[in-house]
């Protein structure tokens, strides 16, 4: 079963490694691994599944983004690109913790 909102998928933007990026989108999903930390392209990723899956932009109806724990920058690009696309397409940016803290 595909996460949607209103009938429009899920989009899940994991950059908190800085040698792969994760991208799902509903069902799908894309991990893409890196040399070198500067080599780390997200929109480029998106673009590719979305192309990929045959699917536009614009069946995205929500996006959740990884905000830790992980590399301080890829973190930083993760959210800010996650941001934009969610002010561009006028729909909710989340984000969620990777792993949940352990309190003793």
């Amino acid at each position: 079963m595909r996460p949607k909102t209103n009938g429009k998928l899920k989009l899940f933007i994991d950059s908190s490694d800085n040698q792969k990026t994760i991208i799902k989108i509903g069902d799908f999903s894309l991990v893409e691994n890196y040399d070198q930390p500067s080599q780390q392209k997200i929109l480029t990723v998106i673009d590719k599944l979305l192309k990929q899956r045959k699917l536009a932009i614009n069946q995205i109806g929500q996006i959740t983004v990884n905000t830790g724990p992980g590399s301080y920058t890829g973190l930083r690009v993760g959210c800010a690109v996650a941001n934009a696309l969610a002010w561009g397409l006028g729909i909710k940016v989340n984000g969620k913790k990777s792993v949940e803290p352990k309190y003793e």
